[in-house]
């Protein structure tokens, strides 16, 4: 590796650029903490949470349960989530009630996104249908902090409002990496009555660079790349694809 770099350094070979770079990627170490509960596929009212044990971390939704999904199967972290590990877990709750689980999974997690945000999901739905259920799971809407109060009234009372309490998009890959997805509206960049707000801009940037210190990658896409959502789609699986080739987790172009 040593003398690739020196290689490298001396001459202009661009493909043993592009590797290198590809190996640095693949290699950066992941988040070191283990996941243990993901409570996602949010498409209405925050759910009410409470902690039934603490010492074991057993997460109950006591009120809004109907509107979130939660995964309490034990993750490996090294191996990540898969979409099979997803579909078998819905399976297994809807043995009876479901003959395509892939396919009745799919849908309820279309729910509560919105036209870009679906686009996005059918386009990395595209990638499975070429490459296979084994590949990681994009999770929508799924809550990173929690907060039983809202921002409004964390706002009023103390002041201290968690920052994005809920992610676009995640994906547990193989080697405790974890990917964030952001589709940016305008919302992201603007206050309620639709002036730029920089305040609104720097908290999101803020927690961005707090991410990445702790292991996460973080990757945001515009709003305005899905005003054409059939291109958006297309652009988001040239993502997915390359995104999966630089893990490792799909192999590189011949």
């Amino acid at each position: 590796m040593r003398f690739a770099r020196i290689v490298k350094e001396r001459s202009s070979n661009t493909e043993l650029g592009a590797l290198l770079a590809e190996i640095d990627w693949a290699s950066r170490p992941g988040v070191p903490g283990a996941p243990k509960t993901i409570i996602f596929g949010s498409d209405g009212p925050k759910p009410d949470l409470v902690l039934a044990d603490a010492v074991d971390n057993d997460i109950q939704i006591v009120r809004n349960a109907e509107h979130c999904l939660i995964y309490d199967r034990p993750i490996d972290a090294e191996a990540g989530l898969s979409f099979q590990m997803l579909v078998d877990w819905w399976a297994a709750a809807h043995s009876t009630a479901v003959t395509k689980p892939a396919n009745d999974l799919h849908r309820r997690l279309l729910q509560g996104q919105n036209e870009p945000e679906r686009a996005l999901f059918n386009a990395y739905a595209a990638v499975l249908k070429d490459h296979g259920f084994g590949l990681p799971a994009l999770i929508p809407q799924v809550y990173l902090h929690y907060d039983p109060e809202t921002v409004d009234q964390r706002n009023r009372t103390s002041g201290k409002a968690l920052t994005r309490q809920r992610m676009d998009f995640l994906m547990l890959l193989p080697g405790r990496r974890r990917v964030v997805i952001e589709l940016d509206g305008q919302s992201h960049y603007t206050d309620e009555q639709g002036a730029p707000s920089p305040r609104r801009y720097a908290e999101m940037m803020a927690e961005d660079r707090r991410l990445r210190l702790v292991g996460y990658e973080v990757f945001r896409f515009g709003g305005h790349e899905f005003i054409d959502l059939e291109a958006g789609k297309e652009l988001a699986v040239g993502f997915f694809t390359d995104l999966l080739r630089c893990y490792g987790v799909l192999p590189k172009r011949g």
